[in-house]
């Protein structure tokens, strides 16, 4: 009996640090949600003056610029394994709003702006060691696709000052493809429930287009491209079926 006893103790050690997430194996699919942090990176260029009342001009303007804040949101995923170490999976957050904030000669208006953003994105990963481990790392690359709503200039002492008392400015960014690179690890907790980790680098440029009404109704617009870049965090609960 103490044989048998301390066999059953072996095979359930070996169970727990092995694991048996057959879940993760092919034909397998899974969700999951949970918190994610998205932090911009990068720098704008100088804003460029296209045109001042249709008259073309197309210089930049001197230590001038902004940055995009870093925000919170909800991250969801589906993925689907193809073998026991390929899989495809699904992307997207629900869309975060971030403020916009002045650099360089523009840091001292604080807030410029808010913009909320969408960017859904598919990405191959491979999961290292079997099926039936429970702690699996993988590294992934995909591709994503980035469009922007809401873009609303919300400093208005900004506005003024820089272009006079009673003008207004609107502002429109362009969408883009963008590649991902992704890293990251899921750990079964059981057959079916996991919780993941994973950190993905994505190489965003957008251009914001600004159109600015004078008090006399001219109008005055201008440019800025702004290379976000954000790595983007993912801390999640999911389920295998």
């Amino acid at each position: 009996m103490r044989k048998l006893y301390e066999r059953i103790m072996v095979g359930g050690a070996a169970m727990v640090l092995a694991g048996v997430a057959q879940a993760q194996s092919a034909g397998s699919n899974a969700v999951s949600l949970g918190w994610m942090r998205v932090m911009p990176t990068g720098h704008s260029e100088f804003v460029t003056i296209d045109s001042i009342a249709g008259f073309p001009v197309g210089s930049q303007k001197p230590n001038t610029g902004a940055t995009i804040a870093s925000t919170d949101t909800l991250g969801l995923a589906w993925s689907h394994f193809f073998t026991d170490n390929i899989s495809a999976e699904l992307m997207l957050g629900v869309p975060p709003k971030h403020d916009v904030r002045g650099d360089r000669g523009y840091e001292k208006y604080g807030k410029l702006a808010d913009v909320r953003q969408w960017s859904p994105a598919i990405v191959a990963k491979w999961h290292f060691f079997d099926a039936k481990t429970r702690f699996r790392p993988y590294v992934g690359i995909g591709v994503n696709y980035t469009w922007f709503t809401g873009e609303t200039v919300t400093n208005e002492t900004f506005v003024q000052s820089e272009f006079g008392t009673g003008s207004r400015m609107t502002a429109r960014a362009k969408s883009s493809w963008n590649p991902v690179f992704n890293i990251g690890a899921n750990y079964a907790v059981t057959d079916n429930w996991f919780v993941g980790l994973s950190a993905s680098y994505v190489p965003v440029t957008t251009t914001a287009n600004f159109t600015t009404t004078l008090a006399g109704g001219a109008q005055v617009r201008s440019h800025m491209k702004i290379k976000a870049a954000p790595i983007v965090t993912l801390l999640n609960v999911g389920y295998f079926f």
